[in-house]
């Protein structure tokens, strides 16, 4: 079992992302999930990502605020503990339109060796 505390999670830089903070809660680490990896972001106003897409399948949870998520022509916003998934190639674009912090995790498997 590894527990780690909030204050020690890292943080680094997604790519194709703007006004975002993103912490790594679990993963890459020795005694940590073998399969997955769990990130918390927190976007600021304004702040998004993409519009891309990954070549796995990725979950988002919103924690706290909102996030407008836009894929094949269609937009939702996600509120609190509203969820979605997005399944491997689905090219889509994210971004807080609101003036309120919104908090999310990411829960993602490691990305492919080379």
């Amino acid at each position: 079992m590894l527990i780690k505390r909030f204050e020690d999670a890292q943080s680094y830089d997604a790519p194709n992302h703007w006004g975002v903070h993103g912490l790594r809660l679990q993963g890459f680490e020795e005694g940590g999930p073998t399969n997955q990896w769990v990130a918390f972001s927190q976007f600021l106003p304004g702040g998004g990502a993409g519009p891309d897409s990954t070549s796995f399948e990725k979950v988002y949870v919103v924690l706290d605020g909102e996030m407008t998520i836009e894929w094949d022509g269609r937009t939702e916003v996600l509120r609190a503990m509203d969820s979605c998934t997005i399944p491997p190639g689905q090219e889509r674009r994210i971004e807080n339109k609101s003036n309120h912090v919104c908090k999310m995790l990411v829960v993602m498997p490691y990305p492919p060796e080379k």
